[in-house]
């Protein structure tokens, strides 16, 4: 690439068929393909509109799985790939004759299926349809969120979905493609949402049993029971964000709010005393508006930042970036950008100039866009020679001239 000493980045030549579905699959394909990997998303046919936004540098064919030729063509097409995204429930690959043991593995030894589950496939539950609370909720994590004598609250789809599901799925194709490296054979790799989420709240769990989160929901010092970690609203209706946990931050921040240990109502180190604090530093917040205390704290150890809603950061131009920063062999950039005037593009930005919305928006991808041209680069095939399209998909020609 023109400006840029990078080497490609670390997937570059990894081909991926991600059979589409919701959120876990595509963001572990996502997460693949802004790594480097070529992830070709199996519509079906006949093809309908996709919710699906998590398209970033991917392709679509549109494909029948009901019928024998479009099977045909998937299996013509799994020898040349390495990894395959399953995101069905329990059964799904198999009733379509794509058993990962008994088909796909025997015709690539060298793949990787993920697949992908919201339960765990040998427990009780797994041939129910769930969704994120569904799944948190009998881990365990749910019980966690929440204030003190409220109801669990759902954070939304992230603890499920995306981190105990798919950036699990992710980790495991990772795993998966090292063991390979070793030993020269693929494998089936099995995530879930259940084992995901539970293992992102080790530390809790662990703690639950300590002083640390051994008390009621919303008592405790980091799910909102402490006065020195908690949001508080501002003047103006913003709010700022307060992890002052250790004695020298909780110090900045009082000097930051001109308070001395003398004007608190009690002692941080007093549980009894929390709720007096939480009171008092309610008050305190609400003397000046967000953009005054950021003023006051940007810069000190304070452990106090403002609350910034994702509208504000897009009008500010804050750039999203890949996940995480490889210094030699960086992600494909995610913001939309200009290459630069000839000179190394900082690691941290990815390469290449980002995509449309610049990781803000997404016009998704339309069912078999783009897909025709990754077969032909995968593996140099035409429309009409060894492939036609029935139906709205995409099938196997028998008389096809290899």
């Amino acid at each position: 690439m023109a400006g840029t000493i990078h080497q490609q980045p670390p997937l570059t030549g990894i081909r991926v068929l991600e059979f589409a579905g919701l959120a876990p699959g595509p963001f572990a394909g996502l997460l693949l393909a802004d790594y480097g990997a070529t992830v070709l998303r199996l519509d079906r046919a006949p093809s309908t509109p996709t919710s699906d936004q998590l398209t970033r540098h991917k392709t679509s064919i549109c494909v029948n799985l009901k019928s024998a030729s479009g099977l045909a063509l998937i299996k013509k097409i799994i020898p040349t790939v390495d990894v395959v995204i399953d995101p069905f429930r329990p059964g799904v690959l198999e009733k379509a004759g794509l058993s990962p043991e008994d088909v796909l593995l025997k015709l690539n030894p060298r793949l990787i299926v993920a697949r992908m589950t919201g339960f765990r496939r040998d427990g009780k539950y797994a041939n129910m349809a769930g969704h994120d609370i569904n799944y948190i909720a009998v881990s365990g994590v749910l019980s966690l969120f929440g204030r003190k004598g409220e109801k669990p609250y759902p954070p939304g789809n992230l603890v499920g979905d995306f981190a105990g599901g798919g950036a699990m799925c992710f980790l495991g194709i990772l795993l998966a493609l090292l063991a390979r490296e070793r030993n020269g054979r693929g494998q089936v790799v099995e995530a879930n949402m259940v084992d995901g989420s539970s293992v992102l709240a080790t530390m809790p769990r662990l703690g639950l049993k300590t002083d640390v989160w051994r008390r009621e929901r919303g008592t405790n010092m980091l799910d909102g029971g402490a006065p020195f970690y908690d949001t508080y609203e501002t003047s103006d209706g913003g709010y700022m964000a307060v992890g002052a946990i250790e004695p020298q931050f909780f110090a900045a921040l009082l000097k930051g709010l001109s308070l001395t240990p003398a004007d608190l109502p009690g002692d941080r180190d007093n549980r009894a005393d929390w709720p007096a604090l939480k009171s008092f530093f309610t008050t305190v917040f609400k003397r000046k508006t967000r953009a005054q205390w950021e003023a006051i704290f940007d810069g000190t150890d304070a452990c106090c930042t403002p609350v910034f809603t994702h509208a504000e950061l897009e009008a500010q131009g804050f750039d999203q970036r890949p996940a995480v920063t490889l210094k030699a062999t960086p992600g494909y950039a995610i913001a939309e950008e200009a290459e630069g005037d000839g000179g190394e593009r900082p690691a941290a930005v990815g390469q290449g100039i980002g995509v449309n919305g610049g990781g803000w928006s997404s016009e998704g991808l339309r069912p078999g866009e783009g897909g025709e041209e990754t077969l032909g680069a995968w593996l140099g095939w035409k429309k009409g020679r060894q492939y036609t399209e029935e139906k709205g998909g995409l099938v196997w020609k028998d008389s096809a001239n290899l």
